[in-house]
């Protein structure tokens, strides 16, 4: 595996390292990302940073071709946000994580997420903005599991999901917060296959992968492929416009629905 370049992550101590994992000379344009950010590989400004310019150097600097990304950390993919410091940093969401989202659903090359370990919130959802995922065969969940903590999901986080999987897929990973093995995430099509780099190479061999970008439209063709969603990620103020009007269309139904009950209830003290 020869190393080509490594950024650090300097809030954690933690470095992206590119490598090209294949030993075959044909196969120089493969990037391997692999990121290890202390502990688990939380989705921080300053890691989201360092992942934008590892992109970004791959991108200007090197041939087309396929990056794969994967953790350092065996137990982690990546546990999502840190919530405490996205709440308290001002534009968290705009500046950094939709910025991060939208770049792996445009990016102009093939993108392989290669799940190591566990991939829960965040960290499922940044996979899931990758064009292909690989997961451990044996090793690791796959979860949303904002249910559980009470953070309702905003619209960007919702809609990759949306348009990647089947309803009935859909509805056990958010209503149910599932968690997904890897032959579990495979019958879901959550994940393209089981395996490590082997079988990411593999996976890219079989399908042409390294030759896709060669014509300069790939990105091209993702935005006008996922164009409702990176319609959504650029439109996070109206996203939130319409969550006050939800939030108040349910308080006044709230309201009708109190005044309901109490003149059902008078009547039916009054009959008695």
């Amino acid at each position: 595996m020869t190393a080509l370049f490594t950024i650090p992550v300097s809030s954690t101590g933690g470095t992206i390292v590119c490598s090209n994992p294949s030993a075959l000379e044909n196969e120089k344009n493969i990037y391997l990302l692999t990121f290890t950010s202390p502990k688990d590989n939380r989705l921080t400004p300053t890691f989201i940073e360092a992942f934008l310019l590892a992109l970004d150097i791959i991108e200007h600097r090197y041939p087309k071709g396929v990056v794969i990304t994967t953790s350092g950390i065996a137990k982690f993919y990546s546990n999502g946000l840190d919530l405490e410091l996205a709440l308290s940093t001002e534009g968290f969401l705009d500046k950094w994580l939709w910025k991060l989202f939208r770049r792996f659903l445009t990016y102009p090359m093939p993108t392989i997420c290669l799940l190591n370990g566990h991939a829960f919130a965040g960290g499922l959802m940044l996979a899931m903005h990758h064009d292909y995922r690989i997961q451990n065969p044996s090793k690791g969940f796959l979860c949303i599991n904002e249910l559980e903590f009470g953070v309702t999901l905003q619209s960007p986080m919702m809609s990759i999901f949306r348009e990647k999987l089947t309803p009935i897929s859909f509805r056990s990973l958010i209503l149910e917060a599932k968690r997904f093995s890897g032959p579990e995430s495979v019958k879901a099509g959550l994940v393209d296959g089981l395996g490590g780099v082997e079988e990411a190479l593999v996976l890219i061999r079989e399908r042409g992968l390294q030759t896709k970008a060669a014509t300069g439209i790939y990105g091209a063709m993702k935005e006008e492929m996922y164009r409702h969603s990176l319609g959504i990620l650029d439109s996070h103020a109206a996203n939130l416009a319409w969550r006050e009007e939800v939030e108040a269309k349910k308080d006044r139904a709230h309201m009708d629905s109190l005044r309901a009950i109490e003149a059902f209830e008078k009547q039916r003290s009054a009959k008695l």
